[in-house]
């Protein structure tokens, strides 16, 4: 497994971030331990989670997975970089959810209790709070750094001028500021290329996508269908029907390459340059050593570019709809 430095800071991550949102409501316990189990030996120290994970379980759920994990010991929390983050409500109460400084505290001691942790190593903002002034948010996170209780802050569905107000604000208060942002981004959704990677990598952050199969349109849904093994519903049939002849190019060339479409969606990400580390969300062991095959497939230039013929990507504004 290669590793890299998260953006400008010296934190050293793997290429693929194990994200944990199915551990609970799709993934029992036994089962959840025994995928962060296997992340660890395949050298996946990169690990995400959220305060408002757990799905039918209730919020929180999925945290107390991973803190359970950790206290069983064996250095599994020495040997992970956690990233956890806040924004969402925990409860109908007021304060108990967006960006304010109540809230950083609270949910930030809430989130280290079920982790079972003393400290997060990134505690990132699930969205923008367009009510909190930075100054109370960065003056909450600096406490929170003072206190030992995170290391890095991230953001997660920021626009390109949020991360970059939110680092002139950092800035000028002497701080850190952002080490990472997270996206979703992948061969379909490639919106971010306008402005958010241009911010990312002006003012060194590392970028982690989400969703990097498009919720499994990507990972070769068309020969699921074919076989009657999988049958989309809702957003993800309205999806596919309208990229239906894009898609069937795309796992059509991925059997060219000799390679799963899944593991060429991966590889094609850790191939952009802004890319740090992907998301994955293995709900099984074997979704897990589907996810780590992608980092032994190399794309040259002549696939890249088959690639963006089929799913034609974005330059950088203003340029992309303007001189």
């Amino acid at each position: 497994m290669d590793h890299t430095r998260l953006g400008r800071s010296g934190l050293k991550v793997s290429r693929l971030c194990l994200g944990t949102m199915n551990f609970g409501p799709e993934t029992e316990k036994a089962d959840s331990h025994a995928i962060m189990d296997a992340a660890h030996e395949y050298g996946i120290n990169f690990f995400d989670t959220a305060n408002v994970y757990g799905g039918r379980l209730g919020r929180g759920a999925t945290e107390e997975i991973v803190g359970g994990w950790f206290a069983t010991g064996g250095g599994r929390r020495e040997r992970t970089v956690l990233a956890t983050k806040l924004y969402g409500d925990m409860t109908d109460w007021p304060n108990d959810g967006k960006l304010s400084a109540l809230n950083i505290r609270r949910a930030l001691d809430a989130s280290l209790k079920r982790l079972q942790t003393d400290y997060v190593d990134i505690y990132q903002f699930h969205h923008v709070d367009r009510q909190t002034p930075w100054d109370e948010i960065w003056q909450a996170m600096e406490t929170a750094v003072a206190q030992g209780k995170i290391l890095y802050a991230g953001s997660s569905n920021f626009a390109g001028w949020h991360i970059a107000t939110a680092q002139a604000e950092a800035r000028r208060r002497n701080f850190t500021g952002l080490v990472s942002e997270q996206s979703i981004y992948n061969l379909l959704t490639r919106d971010i290329e306008l402005e958010v990677i241009p911010a990312v990598l002006a003012n060194g952050l590392g970028l982690i996508p989400w969703s990097p199969l498009q919720g499994g349109l990507l990972g070769g849904v068309i020969g699921k269908e074919r076989e009657g093994k999988r049958r989309l519903e809702g957003r993800s049939a309205e999806t596919l029907a309208a990229h239906r002849e894009a898609i069937v190019a795309y796992e059509d060339f991925a059997g060219e390459l000799g390679h799963e479409p899944g593991d060429v969606a991966l590889a094609w990400l850790l191939h952009q340059p802004a890319v740090t580390a992907p998301i994955i969300g293995p709900r099984t062991r074997e979704q897990l050593d589907a996810a780590v095959r992608a980092l032994g497939v190399a794309l040259d230039a002549a696939a890249l570019s088959r690639l963006d013929e089929i799913f034609p990507g974005h330059k950088t504004a203003p340029e992309d709809y303007a001189w």
